[in-house]
């Protein structure tokens, strides 16, 4: 299995898809496909934090009034399901790993693991 997750509105997601050859990748844009509940198990297996994988720049935690630091693990993975800006994107997921968001360090890993 070789899957990507990302938004095609993007910017920062369309950069980072350019960067390599995924010519043998599942594409999955999150907001006209959400993601389901057994996607976000299969990533919660290899990274082992719903909080690892929610996005903290959405606009949806403003909109809603969400107080982040009250969260609890159950609470990540509820507003994950119920809209797609909150996953952290994109998301590179294999059998074997997982690659989230764009910090320079999960870039870093990424370019590795293509070369």
């Amino acid at each position: 299995m070789k899957k990507v997750f990302y938004l095609k509105s993007c910017g920062t997601c369309t950069k980072i898809l350019k960067q390599f050859d995924l010519s043998d990748w599942e594409f999955r844009e999150i907001k006209s496909e959400p993601i389901s509940e057994e996607e976000l198990s299969e990533m919660f297996e290899k990274i082992k934090s719903y909080e690892a994988l929610f996005s903290r720049r959405s606009t949806q935690i403003k909109a809603q009034n969400i107080d982040v630091k009250s969260l609890k693990a159950d609470d990540f993975k509820k507003l994950i399901l119920e809209h797609y800006s909150f996953l952290k994107r994109p998301v590179f997921l294999t059998d074997k790993e997982i690659f989230v968001g764009n910090e320079k360090k999960n870039l870093e890993d990424l370019e590795t693991f293509f070369n």
